[in-house]
């Protein structure tokens, strides 16, 4: 009887699971406005204000970033790298943003759990899921060379681009891009983004694009 009731238990403890793993997830997600008409996720990366988000998702606009509540704020473009559709955006977080958990993206299995969290089609917060389906690599868009990338079945859809991948642990594995993945979900891994990351925020003068 113990065994049959604990086994009714398993969904309950599945969906409240999953449940915390989006409300903290929320916690680090924003808007990201690119001055025109269009807008996808971003993520804050570090606790000085660094946010993620793709570089397709600006371009050439001038990007502002607004919080799940709607309150919005400047963001200054500190990097660029096209080749991985990454852009380093930078303003004053709100003390109620939290810096999101970053898992090693290096650790990845095919098969593993993952969900993708962003704003497809201007539903803010909207969660999809699916699991990893291939670790491979893609060609770079601007030059020679290829990117490592991660492919899943969650379903992704435009203003899903800048919007994390999150493992069963709530740690991101990666950022949602909507340009690479043709029929499927592709993320830029967290290991190749904190290298972006770090080697911008290294810089004297960060300002760069690569």
């Amino acid at each position: 009887m113990d065994i049959l009731s604990n086994q009714s238990d398993l969904p309950l403890l599945l969906t409240e699971t999953l449940t915390s793993l989006c409300q903290r997830a929320y916690l680090s997600l924003v808007v990201v406005h690119n001055g025109r008409s269009g807008a996808g996720a971003g993520l804050i990366w570090r606790q000085d204000g660094s946010i993620v988000t793709n570089y397709h998702v600006i371009r050439s606009g001038s990007p502002r970033v607004s919080t799940l509540d709607g309150r919005e704020y400047t963001a200054d473009v500190v990097a660029i790298a096209r080749q991985y559709d990454l852009v380093l955006l930078k303003n004053d977080v709100p003390e109620a943003l939290l810096p999101a958990p970053v898992a090693d993206s290096r650790q990845l299995r095919v098969g593993q759990f993952a969900m993708a969290i962003g704003h497809p089609w201007g539903q803010i917060g909207s969660v999809s899921a699916g699991i990893i389906t291939s670790l491979g690599k893609v060609p770079l868009r601007w030059r020679r060379g290829t990117v490592n990338v991660i492919r899943t079945d969650a379903e992704l859809a435009p203003g899903n681009s800048g919007g994390p991948l999150l493992d069963t642990n709530g740690g991101v594995i990666g950022i949602n891009t909507m340009i690479m993945g043709g029929d499927l979900g592709v993320a830029i891994p967290s290991h190749v983004i904190n290298e972006f990351v770090d080697q911008t925020l290294g810089r004297d003068n960060p300002t760069v694009v690569i």
